[in-house]
């Protein structure tokens, strides 16, 4: 049965965000307190290659990863009762965005450019897209990525919070929506 048949409470969740936003941190904690299955789409991914994202960049290029990325999320954003992190780039396809926007409920986690800097040192060396970038580019690539993260079901600004507490603002959220909606 594909997820928009399903009640709201079924629906598996997404989390976008820009790289290193805390989506798999802030998404395993989110499942534990709602006693669901986390699945993060780029370690789905490194497991079907057998090599960090990053190798993968490099042996099949960025087309084929893409292509891997779209038909994992398109199989798991019709399961109930996920919840999943998806890559920073992966809602730069039309179709990937169309999907979980239809089958799931979608939360963008919002971190801003300042917080996010902090972070750079931390991530750099995993994340493919930002080899070679200087902090400009960068910054360039943050802020025309936050267009493409402005389609959304839920937004949830994490600057100055804890994991706890975003996990926690965004499980109080859910509860309050099926109680409201379903």
């Amino acid at each position: 049965m594909i997820n928009n048949k399903m009640s709201l409470r079924e629906k598996s969740i997404v989390f976008i965000g820009f790289m290193g936003v805390g989506k798999t941190t802030i998404g395993e904690l989110v499942a534990k307190k709602l006693y669901r299955d986390f699945v993060d789409i780029d370690k789905e991914i490194e497991k079907e290659y057998n090599m960090p994202t990053s190798e993968i960049f490099k042996t099949v290029g960025e087309k084929v990863f893409r292509e891997k990325e779209k038909s994992i999320i398109n199989h798991f954003s019709k399961q109930r009762l996920k919840i999943i992190s998806v890559g920073g780039g992966a809602f730069l396809q039309e179709e990937i965005r169309k999907i979980c926007l239809s089958n799931c409920i979608v939360f963008f986690l919002d971190l801003s450019w300042e917080s996010w800097k902090e972070r750079i040192s931390l991530i750099i060396d995993s994340r493919p897209i930002l080899q070679g970038r200087t902090l400009e580019e960068i910054e360039e690539l943050f802020y025309k990525r936050q267009e493409i993260y402005s389609l959304h079901h839920s937004k949830v600004e994490t600057d100055n919070l804890d994991i706890e507490s975003v996990a926690d603002f965004i499980v109080d959220s859910l509860k309050t929506a099926w109680e409201l909606y379903d």
